[in-house]
């Protein structure tokens, strides 16, 4: 089915902005993994997979659409030096996603596309519960600190 031109471009640029969530998180799932977080690494790597699903989808829709996918464009990648930078950096580029998702939406509907707008809504609300999920972190390291946070994402605590 002949898609609309302007729509595709949009996804694609959604795509890319899931390509680079992918890499993005992965990274930090393993810094997470490397430094003992096991709870951390784990909670990471779901949301890496949430990313990737978003991305066959969109890629799915696209050539649906008989468009071209674009695998090999990147954003800017925002690796964390610490726990609080990486949840940080994530959570900045979930909020960038939402925005970017309802103006998706908005323009599917324009060109009449209630398939398109669908599938969009489900991906915004995971990405809205990657956004609860930061700010979750966030409410615990501010209520019990950065080192007891921390204790809590080791691999003895998650036993």
């Amino acid at each position: 089915m002949k898609g609309n031109e302007k729509l595709i471009t949009v996804l694609n640029s959604l795509l890319a902005d899931e390509l680079t969530a992918i890499n993005q998180y992965m990274v930090h799932s393993e810094m997470c993994e490397n430094w003992g977080y096991g709870k951390l690494h784990l909670a990471i790597r779901k949301q890496a997979m949430d990313e990737m699903h978003h991305a066959e989808w969109l890629i799915e829709r696209i050539i649906f659409f008989e468009g071209s996918p674009t695998v090999s464009k990147l954003n800017t990648i925002k690796i964390g030096k610490t726990v609080s930078e990486m949840i940080s950096n994530d959570n900045d580029d979930e909020y960038d996603a939402v925005r970017t998702y309802n103006d998706a939406i908005k323009l599917a509907r324009e060109v009449d596309d209630q398939g398109t707008v669908d599938l969009l809504t489900k991906i915004l609300k995971m990405e809205e519960g990657h956004i609860d999920w930061a700010e979750m972190q966030h409410a615990q390291i501010d209520q019990m600190g950065m080192e007891n946070y921390l204790i809590n994402q080791t691999e003895s605590a998650a036993n």
